[in-house]
């Protein structure tokens, strides 16, 4: 491939993945660990949900991006600010797009694991706005698949477990080969 066809095919690829002017530019992260609880679920996987108070919902920690800021610094940034949890970044889950009554919505997704062990037992599970977020919860897959309250979280945790874990999408059967 030629470098001119190659940068070409590159500006095309960035254009792609630039939101349309207007567009809330936001990122998440799906937080996750190993039960580290004894019995059947010890080394089940768990995931980090929070309660937003004002929306009176369950959700994954996400948020708008400050102005010039990155979606891998707003993303651990916000998953920090909403559930107390410094993280380190894993694989890239997704992109997801959908309006909102503020305009349309563009949040790209990580997953992300603990840094501290305090974080990954669960000890400090404290948002910096106690206003915003009512409570932060370590809820094994199938609880949190439950008690998500948007189907783009679950999207998001599906392709988690795709990705991450290896397993085919609800309602498919067993583990990828």
């Amino acid at each position: 491939m030629t470098k001119k066809r190659k940068r070409g095919k590159e500006a095309a690829r960035r254009k792609k993945h630039q939101a349309a002017p207007g567009t809330i530019r936001a990122a998440g992260g799906l937080v996750w660990r190993r039960s580290p609880s004894g019995g059947a679920n010890r080394g089940a996987v768990e995931v980090l949900v929070v309660y937003r108070t004002r929306y009176q919902d369950c959700s994954l920690p996400k948020g708008k991006l400050d102005p010039g800021e990155k979606h891998k610094a707003a993303a651990l940034r916000e998953v920090r600010e909403e559930t107390g949890v410094a993280c380190e970044l894993g694989e890239k889950l997704c992109n997801l797009a959908y309006d909102t009554p503020l305009g349309p919505k563009r949040v790209k997704w990580w997953a992300m694991k603990p840094v501290e062990a305090s974080a990954a037992d669960g000890a400090s599970l404290r948002p910096d706005d106690p206003s915003e977020i009512q409570q932060v919860e370590w809820l094994d897959y199938s609880d949190a698949w439950q008690r998500l309250t948007y189907g783009t979280d679950r999207e998001v945790l599906a392709t988690f477990a795709e990705k991450v874990l290896g397993y085919r999408r609800p309602g498919d059967r067993g583990r990828r080969s």
